[in-house]
């Protein structure tokens, strides 16, 4: 079952986390996760460059060590980056030491105070840690469009259904979201803009 908003305990165990910015503002941020890749980051950004929209991506230091030229374009047009580890690392099945040496060899390469942990998952010692040097930015709304079980069309609903003032929203720039991403994401900006909603960054 997927789940648009974090179940509603996960805020609370993991309190060192960002799951939502200031609710008296229509501000609300989007994010990336897993790119850059040449299948897909390219398209988000022309996306994002046609409606002036800025965004924040959560790069894998080995796609920006693949794809530098896409990660320098991230930058050059005005959007954030934060830090996804190097590997895609699970915390949950890594050892501590191990995580933080991920982290920091991500860290050499996006020079950065924004991070999130793949899967949204790591442990409480991972994110007390990390939390002294970090942001660590969860999400308001997951529009699961990674997930080949829900239909394009209930991607953008998920998107534009469950937003509201200082809602994090996160899409991923990765192949197996190509097909959701696609469909949704265009839809969904221009249906935010047509509401009045503000694109910000962290």
């Amino acid at each position: 079952m997927h789940f648009v908003r974090p179940i509603f305990f996960l805020p609370y165990v993991y309190n060192k986390s960002i799951w939502r910015k200031e609710k008296k503002k229509n501000n609300i941020y989007l994010t990336f996760d897993d790119g850059p890749i040449p299948e897909l980051t390219p398209w988000v950004l022309d996306i994002l460059k046609e409606r002036n929209i800025k965004a924040t991506f959560f790069c894998v230091g080995e796609n920006i060590v693949k794809h530098p030229e896409i990660f320098e374009r991230i930058k050059n047009e005005g959007h954030a980056v934060g830090n996804h580890t190097h590997n895609h690392l699970k915390g949950w099945a890594t050892s501590d030491e191990a995580y933080f040496q991920n982290v920091q060899a991500c860290q050499e390469l996006t020079q950065t105070d924004l991070f999130r942990p793949p899967y949204g998952r790591a442990t409480r010692s991972q994110l007390r840690h990390l939390a002294k040097t970090h942001r660590i930015i969860m999400w308001d709304v997951l529009t699961g469009d990674y997930d080949s079980t829900i239909s394009p069309d209930q991607v953008y609903r998920n998107a534009v259904d469950y937003v509201r003032n200082g809602s994090i929203i996160v899409f991923h720039d990765n192949i197996k979201a190509k097909e959701n991403l696609q469909y949704a994401l265009p839809k969904s900006l221009d249906e935010l803009l047509a509401r009045g909603f503000r694109f910000d960054l962290f």
